[in-house]
């Protein structure tokens, strides 16, 4: 009898630890897993709202030891910059459907792989910011400022993406006379541009990062649109159609003020011939 029973006990037992062996399959995983990715700041993102359980976020990089990150969130979205500072690595995210109490547990829970994703290739350059420009005589000169990431120095200060990047970062600068279409386009590795322009036109034009050589994702977000304004009158402001609308409706104007003149100067005529008729009969 104690036999039998023992042999329940260890069918049981094997029972049971097949079972946690296996997770919780009733635990829904994620999809549509994504790397959101500016400047170095990385969201990872993925669906659906959970119900009744958690996320946890697992980072396993090629070298690095694995890093957990948002840890029973019921978001769904977890800020893993931290987790990628060797932006040369590349980086794979294991999302966790866990219960409260599933942590605890040796049981491995279920979970979703995202795709691969490596910082320095994949990550988007944001805009430069432009500090000052000025056009002078036939040159155009523009001086901008890197983006920075949220990596820092040891001395509390962040690094740009220039300190990243270092030689494969380069900046283009597309140029245009005001009121034109036709672009023209320099290159730079510094933070500045000089080019010739026609000292007599106003110019627009914006900064873009590029890393020539990703394959992917090479060029980044554009700065702000700004224009000189050397000379600048009201044709170059509003545009010729501006000022034959505003001529039309001054001869417009003109016009009718002659017409009511002399309407009115023609009945004032007839009004002082009507007034002399009744003297002439007396």
């Amino acid at each position: 009898m104690l036999l039998e029973d023992g042999g329940r006990v260890l069918l049981l037992s094997a029972l049971l630890w097949r079972l946690a062996a296996a997770g919780n399959p009733e635990l829904p995983t994620a999809i549509n897993i994504t790397w959101s990715s500016i400047n170095f700041k990385t969201i990872l993102q993925w669906q659906p709202k959970p119900s009744g359980y958690f996320y946890t976020v697992e980072i396993h990089g090629q070298i690095s030891d694995t890093k957990k990150k948002c840890i029973l969130t019921t978001e769904t979205e977890c800020d893993v910059t931290d987790a990628l500072r060797n932006v040369k690595e590349t980086y794979t995210a294991h999302i966790l459907s866990v219960t409260s109490s599933g942590m605890d547990n040796f049981e491995e829970p279920p979970f979703a792989v995202s795709e691969k994703f490596t910082p320095y290739s994949q990550t988007v350059l944001g805009k430069p910011e432009i500090q000052n420009y000025t056009q002078k005589d036939s040159k155009l000169n523009i001086v901008f400022q890197d983006p920075l990431t949220p990596y820092t120095f040891p001395n509390g200060s962040f690094q740009s993406i220039r300190d990243i990047f270092q030689h494969d970062l380069e900046y283009k600068l597309y140029y245009w006379k005001d009121q034109s279409s036709g672009k023209k386009d320099a290159t730079t590795k510094s933070q500045k541009f000089e080019v010739s322009v026609e000292s007599t036109k106003n110019y627009c034009f914006y900064i873009q990062g590029v890393i020539p050589s990703r394959r992917e994702n090479r060029y980044g977000q554009e700065s702000m649109v700004l224009c000189t304004s050397i000379g600048r009158n009201i044709l170059d402001e509003y545009g010729a159609e501006v000022f034959i609308i505003i001529a039309v409706i001054a001869i417009a104007v003109i016009t009718l003020v002659i017409v009511l003149s002399v309407i009115l100067c023609k009945r004032k005529k007839a009004k002082a011939a009507r007034e002399k008729e009744p003297l002439n009969g007396v």
